[in-house]
């Protein structure tokens, strides 16, 4: 008996969703990034309006004073979707796992002299409650922001900094042994130590800030442009050369983390800045006031990490290398006059109802 193997292809139908069709046209393939972020807003349908705001629809594009053509001009440059995300953060989950075992197996920290444990701790401990603001603030451009482009990408983010908290607090852990005081004498400082209450005071303001995109730039593009520099690059080789590279291998993941993630921060304030001379006029006013009270608040931190000299010094080259950066994305801060705000005003006046 004889047997013939044939082989027949099946000719695909339709390349992608036909939403993401529409926008990308003529049924072309698309990638997974685009088929998990495109036209999944949602947009009708919604019965009620909020009863704590009424003025607003559930999902309303005028929560905001920026205005865009189309908020899908969003893009992350690194393309993530959550399998794309999920997959790369465990990658560096298990190289961090790698790099804390090394460090407790051979006590880099824990056998470091006592008020050099305490430094460590009072420098660093305390900015696992800046993680947690972050974390909160990233929820609620989540929650308000409109258009999957960016608000897929604030929650990826919200999530990171719940991550770093943790490695904050591993390494609090790390110095006391595993006995929880760190944590605790972290807490204390970040309410009573006068180093810290002019970032707490920055912290808690921008978790009250109502335009959702002024908190994007308050919190991704201003607090974190400014603290990670000073702290993961300029005190964390500080204390790295006075105490030993263990400190370096624990922070790790948010120094490279903050490279990676400046670079979807800097194509959403270049995007949204590039849309009109208006929303780069306002986006140098936000970020040129929350500038000035960041670095403020940041003085303390790098006079006592590395003193007077040294602390303005580094505050000097970080805030040089912040305004060049946002010069970069279209956005001139050094010129900027005060001026009255644009108050976000719903642009859907009508209630659907079911």
């Amino acid at each position: 008996m004889q047997i013939d193997i044939k082989t027949s292809s099946v000719q695909q139908i339709r390349q992608t969703f036909s939403h993401v069709a529409r926008r990308l046209g003529a049924d072309k393939p698309a990638s997974r990034y685009q088929e998990a972020t495109l036209e999944l807003q949602p947009e009708d349908n919604f019965h009620y309006r909020p009863l704590w705001q009424p003025e607003f629809a559930l999902y309303d594009k005028g929560r905001t004073a920026i205005r865009m053509n189309d908020w899908y001009a969003f893009k992350d440059p690194r393309q993530y979707y959550y399998g794309a995300y999920t997959i790369t953060r465990a990658r560096q989950q298990d190289a961090m796992e790698k790099n804390l075992e090394f460090v407790t197996r051979r006590r880099l920290l824990a056998d470091l002299p006592d008020d050099a444990k305490a430094r460590i701790a009072a420098l660093m401990v305390p900015l696992r409650h800046v993680e947690w603001a972050a974390n909160t603030n990233n929820c609620f451009v989540t929650g308000y922001g409109w258009g999957t482009a960016i608000t897929q990408a604030t929650m990826f983010h919200s999530m990171d900094r719940l991550g770093i908290a943790q490695y904050l607090s591993r390494l609090g852990l790390l110095l006391d042994g595993n006995s929880g005081s760190s944590l605790v004498d972290g807490k204390a400082q970040w309410l009573d130590e006068p180093m810290w209450q002019g970032l707490r005071r920055v912290v808690e303001d921008t978790m009250v800030v109502k335009d959702w995109f002024e908190t994007y730039v308050a919190q991704n593009v201003v607090l974190d442009g400014l603290l990670y520099p000073l702290v993961y690059r300029h005190i964390d080789q500080r204390l790295s050369k006075e105490y030993g590279a263990a400190l370096g291998m624990v922070n790790e993941f948010a120094s490279s983390w903050f490279d990676e993630t400046s670079r979807w921060v800097d194509a959403t304030l270049k995007t949204a800045a590039a849309e009109s001379a208006e929303n780069a006029a306002l986006l140098a006013q936000w970020i040129a006031k929350w500038r000035a009270r960041v670095l403020d608040a940041l003085r303390p931190l790098a006079v006592e990490a590395l003193g007077a000299q040294d602390g303005d010094a580094a505050l000097q080259e970080t805030a040089a290398s912040f305004a060049a950066r946002v010069q970069k994305q279209g956005v001139s801060i050094e010129t900027v006059q005060p001026q009255m705000q644009p108050q976000a005003q719903p642009q859907n006046q009508e209630t659907n109802h079911g």
